[in-house]
């Protein structure tokens, strides 16, 4: 079937196209509302700016397919194969895109709010830009491998969206707005989320060990039982942030901003915290061994039962501190 024996029918009324070879086919700019094309194979076409609002493309194969400026907003795309796919720009707000496979896909600017990726396979894709604010992301099933791996969400709007259990190893997530977004469980080791929002995100025992977090913004987050061994978080505002059993060994802190922050039992040995910022934070039982603290202000923070040992306290203001024997300091 051709692009004019495709339209000719749609324009009469059939919309049932499911199962059609169409490979190569050039539907620029076609206007195929609510269109059934189940299981249709459209490898290689072009539907550059067509209209596929509501569409069924159920495990269609959409591999290398131009769809740049494409409406696909509430389309149904579960399982469909959009590998090395062309969407920059594309409208997939609302899209159901479980179990998708967008390898390599370009998703520049792309708009994928409130979209289902649960399960899709977006490792290596270019998020660069795109927006998936209230997207869903949630890992539902661990058999499922990397299903970001390697993907670049650089300065992507992630505001809101779960990410429960998801795979962001070494993802590029560097300027990406990530308030009040749900990464429980997730695992960002080797990250770049340098300049990252991520005021207000839950992130519960989440894996950061070696992430890049320099100027993030972690204002009033959720990091209980996080791991950040060896993370580079220098200048990060971590004000507020609720932060007990973390894990902090060997991470850079230097000039952070911990004022307020609750670190009640956290590891910080050997973390260097230079200069920070720990106005009014709470480290009851928090383990400091060897942590440079040079200079930091300590200034009503509240040390009771911290572990001093080796601590270079040198330049450090401690004034109004309560101590780890109780004393509150001069």
């Amino acid at each position: 079937m051709n692009a004019n024996e495709l339209l000719k029918q749609y324009a009469a009324g059939e919309t049932n196209f499911s199962g059609a070879s169409l490979s190569g086919i050039n539907l620029w700019g076609a206007d195929l509302i609510g269109v059934s094309l189940n299981q249709a194979d459209l490898h290689g076409a072009s539907l550059i700016f067509a209209y596929l609002n509501r569409a069924k493309l159920y495990k269609a194969n959409l591999s290398s397919t131009k769809l740049c400026g494409t409406n696909l907003i509430q389309a149904d795309l579960r399982s469909t194969n959009l590998h090395n796919a062309d969407l920059q720009g594309a409208s997939l707000q609302g899209a159901d895109l479980r179990g998708a496979n967008l390898t390599l896909a370009n998703l520049l600017d792309a708009d994928l709010r409130d979209a289902d990726l649960r399960d899709a396979d977006l490792s290596g894709a270019n998020l660069s830009g795109a927006c998936l604010r209230g997207a869903n992301l949630r890992e539902e099933k661990r058999i499922y491998s990397s299903n970001l791996r390697g993907a670049n969400l650089h300065k992507a709007d992630l505001r809101g969206a779960n990410l429960t259990g998801a795979d962001l190893a070494k993802v590029d997530l560097s300027g990406a707005n990530l308030a009040e977004a749900n990464l429980r469980n997730a695992d960002l080791s080797g990250a770049n989320l340098a300049e990252a929002n991520l005021m207000n995100a839950l992130l519960t025992e989440v894996n950061f060990q070696e992430a890049n977090l320099r100027g993030a913004n972690l204002k009033n987050a959720t990091l209980e039982r996080t791991v950040m061994v060896g993370a580079e978080l220098t200048r990060v505002n971590l004000s507020g942030a609720l932060m007990p059993d973390t894990k902090l060994s060997k991470a850079q802190l230097g000039w952070a901003n911990l004022s307020n922050a609750r670190l009640n039992r956290a590891d910080l040995s050997r973390a260097n915290l230079r200069y920070a910022n720990l106005t009014d934070v709470d480290l009851v039982d928090a383990y400091l061994a060897r942590a440079d603290l040079g200079g930091a202000n300590l200034t009503n923070a509240n040390l009771v039962r911290a572990e001093l040992s080796s601590t270079n306290l040198t330049g450090a203001n401690l004034r109004r501190a309560t101590m780890p024997d109780g004393k509150i300091n001069d």
